[in-house]
């Protein structure tokens, strides 16, 4: 929510975007489930839109990748659907 509220400030972008990250990490069912979750949520569009308003800052670079590589972790068939 905060970060469709504050589009244009990119320490709320990067602070969400690191949410995302730390939610979205670790393996497993439990893992796996959370980054559905998250995707079906709208986390990789959260991510993207923050990364193409803020492509300057280096953070929310960093932030908004490392969010991305979590929440589309995962080999099976979620997984990779997540990753188109």
């Amino acid at each position: 929510a905060a970060m469709q509220a504050h589009p244009l400030v990119a320490e709320v972008q990067a602070g969400g975007c690191m949410v995302l990250r730390n939610v979205c990490c670790g393996t497993g069912a439990a893992g796996f489930a959370r980054n559905q979750r998250a995707a079906d949520a709208g986390a990789i569009e959260a991510a993207v839109a923050a990364m193409r308003a803020h492509p300057q800052v280096a953070r929310v670079q960093q932030q908004g990748c490392a969010a991305l590589v979590n929440v589309c972790s995962g080999m099976d068939g979620a997984g990779l659907a997540r990753k188109q």
